[in-house]
């Protein structure tokens, strides 16, 4: 008699190939002892219960792998990640772009009796005049120079050599630039379609300049769509422009957009509503939203219909049956940090003139002297954060809430600062112990073109200082300084295997060290040095590790910070400790990784 099948106990933990295959041939043997009797491993019971299980063991993999793709903490793809990191608000950074400021050099033909420079000859040098480097990276100039300015630095270049009467004067003015150069893409729009999202068929994109169709309406990036305002600068033509040379002014923008970013790829998410949809009261008013619950003339309960806010032009406006004209930044190069004195070539400078300044070689003679190069390197662009970090980084920013009151807080506002800005590779906070009040020292690294970690230049710490005033507490006080990096070395001794060549074993054990050290330590975090013990027991071919040194290594091609790591080891030789402010970095992994092999 037929044993009833509905009593069979399923096994749901058991779900990798022996344990299907396993469950399966039981099964067959208790219920269909008639029909398989050969389950050797040639027979076609056994190819049949390999074919199921290897079906089952699959599905079983990628339904663990999809669900652990599903949340942050154990997501291993990267664009999943990203996806994450923006559902809790966090903005991916597009390509970053380096920042700096360049000294720039002009020749002013003198007055007629020779006494100081010709003001009408004085030029401006336009905002989106473009520079390079020696390996042809370009930097755009972000602001207008005045080469009029009192500010300036005016010296004698050349004299009459009959007179002795000056007959040139050089002018040195400083500007800021950012590495990339501008590109234009012309984007069809069709019919009407609500939160447009549109594709910018460019890589490389550091930031979305300008976009406008072709009637004219300008749209604006925002950070949500929910936001109509944006704050724009509108030059100063009053008499205290030289204390404030723009003015900050608060613009309504119907049209706007955000940007998301997939891998490489950018993207622009417009509004729900369309041109006829605008209306000149962006807020809804509450009565407007309650919803008819009965049939009543008054309300005991007073219910919101969310759908009634997108009757408005709250969520801004998609474009529709146009064209739209869209101005990126973009780098090319694998890395746009330029040490000092490597920009130096005038790509395209714009020129401005004073009216009266009629001599059209006089003009020729000011365009042609023009000479540039950075004084200070130019940095700010960083490694793209991987998995790890971005996890960090982006439970951080929601933890903070877009207000810096912890530690927490302010790191995660340094990482956020937009790319445009600059960005710093490491920071650490601290309260600072000399001050009764709540002052904080800021302290920051950034990275060379080499990957290695550098001061971060001013320019870039007066945009984070501007950056992290809209956040921080308003009795919070920030000085933003250098962080001291500390390069070390490292010097081992291990025993090989006897059957091994030692030379091997050392190559092995370098290979590890090297991949360790990749990730740059955070501010303020220690060696621990238990650990390095383990990553050479673990490598392949040694049999013990007889000691591990830590030295410090300064001046040269190195920091001139001096630390003595015998002071800052612990009591049990476990961890060498770190001050806050410092941050350990093995810049030359090839040399200053040493050691024996026995």
């Amino acid at each position: 008699m037929a044993k009833d099948k509905k009593l069979v106990p399923i096994k749901y933990a058991n779900r990798d190939f022996a344990s299907i295959k396993r469950d399966l041939e039981e099964y067959a043997r208790i219920y269909y002892p008639d029909t398989l009797k050969d389950f050797s491993q040639a027979g076609f019971g056994s190819l049949m219960l390999d074919t199921v299980a290897y079906i089952g063991d699959m599905l079983s993999f990628y339904l663990d792998y999809n669900v652990n793709e599903s949340f942050m903490a154990t997501a291993l793809e990267y664009d999943n990640v990203l996806k994450h990191a923006e559902a809790l608000g966090y903005k991916t950074p597009g390509a970053n772009a380096a920042f700096g400021q360049v000294a720039m050099y002009v020749l002013i033909p003198s007055v007629g009796d020779g006494l100081g420079p010709d003001l009408n000859y004085m030029p401006i040098v336009r905002r989106g005049s473009v520079f390079s480097s020696d390996a042809g990276t370009s930097y755009v100039l972000l602001e207008d120079v005045d080469f009029a300015n009192t500010n300036n630095e005016v010296v004698v270049a050349r004299v009459d050599e009959t007179t002795g009467l000056p007959t040139r004067y050089a002018v040195k003015a400083y500007g800021t630039i950012m590495s990339g150069q501008l590109d234009r893409v012309t984007l069809r729009v069709g019919d009407f379609e609500r939160f447009l999202r549109i594709e910018v068929p460019l890589d490389n994109i550091t930031e979305i300049v300008d976009v406008f169709d072709e009637e004219g309406h300008s749209y604006f990036q925002v950070d949500h769509l929910s936001q109509n305002i944006v704050y724009t600068a509108i030059p100063n033509t009053s008499s205290d422009k030289q204390d404030a040379p723009n003015i900050l002014k608060a613009r309504s923008v119907p049209r706007r957009f955000t940007v998301e970013r997939e891998g490489g790829r950018t993207f622009m998410r417009f509004g729900y509503g369309s041109d006829s949809e605008i209306t000149r009261n962006p807020i809804v008013h509450p009565s407007n939203l309650i919803l008819k619950r009965d049939g009543r003339n008054y309300e005991n309960l007073q219910n919101f219909d969310p759908s009634k806010i997108l009757n408005t032009d709250k969520f801004g406006i998609a474009p529709t049956n146009t064209t739209l004209t869209v101005i990126v930044r973009r780098n090319f190069n694998d890395t746009v940090n330029a040490g000092i004195g490597v920009v130096n070539k005038v790509s395209n400078a714009i020129y401005r003139f004073s009216q009266d300044a009629d001599s059209s070689i006089k003009k020729n003679i000011v365009k042609t002297s023009l000479e540039v190069i950075n004084e200070e390197p130019i940095v700010g662009d960083v490694d793209i954060p991987d998995s790890f970090e971005l996890k960090v980084r982006a439970k951080g920013h929601f933890a903070s809430q877009n207000r810096a009151v912890t530690k927490q807080d302010y790191t995660s506002l340094v990482y956020n600062m937009p790319s445009r800005f600059g960005a710093i590779k490491r920071c650490n906070i601290t309260h600072d112990n000399d001050s009764f009040k709540r002052n904080l020292n800021l302290y920051v690294v950034s990275q060379n073109s080499e990957g290695q970690l550098v001061k971060t230049n001013g320019t870039i710490k007066n945009n984070l200082k501007t950056w992290m005033t809209q956040y921080k507490m308003i009795n919070d006080t920030i000085d933003i300084l250098d962080g001291k990096v500390v390069n070390f070395g490292i010097d081992f001794v291990a025993v090989s295997d006897l059957g091994l060549n030692k030379y091997d074993v050392f190559n092995r054990i370098v290979r590890r060290m090297r991949e360790f050290f990749e990730t740059p330590y955070e501010m303020g975090e220690p060696i621990i040095i238990t650990r390095l013990y383990d990553i050479i027991n673990d490598t392949v071919g040694v049999v013990d590790v007889v000691s591990i040194k830590i030295k410090n290594i300064n001046g040269g091609s190195y920091s001139n910070v001096v630390f003595n790591t015998d002071h800052h080891i612990s009591p049990d030789g476990r961890y060498i400790n770190t001050p806050e402010d410092c941050i350990m970095e093995l810049k030359f992994p090839l040399k200053d990784i040493r050691g024996t092999v026995r």
